[in-house]
């Protein structure tokens, strides 16, 4: 039976991919009441929300995609305390549902590969690998994990953690201090430098937002065969690392010129890792999804903002 699906942050990077990745199913996501995160009654519209989504799915299952959080390394504590609350109020509304809806429900939550293991020793990272997280980002992505993995216990709901590496992608936000390749693609329109605040030698591991979407729809059919209250974290990631350095030299070959950088520093550095490389050891067979090449998805990344950028002038 196909399910019914919320993406909460569908205008966000993953989410408007995971909205994508379902349209091109066949099975448009169902859309939800309109979140007000700007104040506290954004906890009010999620519990609506979830009681809304249920009455809408009737006797169907349904799955609830947990895309959402603007919060970045850099973050006030504070902040992102409040996305931290908003989660858990999510996870308290589908909890009060009756026994034989929640049994029908799934829980995907977008967590940071990079903001869980940015203290970690090892590399390359898999779902084994103890998390070290660093600062107040890391420690709020750590708060939603563990709070997620009670919660599947307790409510008899399966819910997976995805933990994604390095996002990049057509409509990534350009108004966070993160996304290294859109803020390359952006300062080469504009023929800007472009300030890089890590070492040329720090090794990433860059998922296509594409492909990240269909990993995460793969990742949340194999949960389904898994009994109710079942968790799972997996890594989301493409298994293939490269230096800032090499990124930036594929990038001038997708290009035709140089991009013009900038060595600086900044306090947030020291929450970054040197050597971020990822594998996946949960359901690997999934993994194939992330095909994207970097020199492809530099192209369409640099596509995508070429148009942003022309609608906004």
């Amino acid at each position: 039976m196909t399910p019914v699906d919320w993406v909460i942050g569908a205008r966000g990077l993953l989410g408007s991919a995971v909205v994508r990745s379902l349209s091109l199913r066949g099975t448009p996501a169902w859309r939800g009441p309109v979140i007000r995160w700007g104040g506290p009654e954004a906890e009010d519209d999620l519990r609506a929300g979830v009681e809304h989504l249920v009455a809408h799915a009737g006797d169907r299952p349904w799955r609830v995609f947990w895309c959402a959080g603007v919060g970045v390394t850099g973050s006030s504590a504070a902040s992102l305390h409040t996305e931290v609350a908003r989660f858990e109020s999510l996870l308290a509304a589908i909890a009060a549902l009756p026994p034989e809806v929640r049994e029908r429900g799934l829980l995907f939550v977008a967590s940071s590969a990079g903001a869980m293991y940015a203290g970690s020793h090892g590399a390359p990272f898999d779902e084994s690998t103890p998390p070290h997280p660093l600062g107040d980002y890391g420690l709020a992505k750590q708060e939603i994990e563990r709070a997620a993995e009670r919660f599947a216990a307790g409510a008899s709901v399966r819910c997976v953690v995805g933990r994604i590496a390095n996002l990049y992608g057509p409509g990534q936000s350009l108004a966070k201090p993160q996304g290294l390749i859109s803020h390359l693609c952006r300062a080469h329109v504009r023929r800007t430098p472009l300030s890089v605040y890590v070492p040329l030698d720090t090794l990433r591991d860059y998922i296509f937002v594409d492909d990240c979407a269909a990993l995460v729809l793969a990742t949340c059919e194999r949960l389904v065969q898994e009994p109710t209250g079942a968790y799972r974290m997996k890594v989301l990631a493409s298994g293939r690392s490269v230096s800032i350095g090499a990124l930036l030299g594929e990038f001038r070959r997708v290009v035709g010129r140089r991009p013009e950088i900038v060595m600086g520093s900044s306090p947030v550095s020291a929450l970054q890792s040197r050597d971020l490389r990822m594998r996946s050891t949960v359901w690997p067979d999934l993994d194939q999804r992330a095909s994207t090449n970097l020199a492809d998805g530099i192209a369409r990344t640099l596509q995508g903002i070429r148009l942003t950028m022309a609608v906004a002038s």
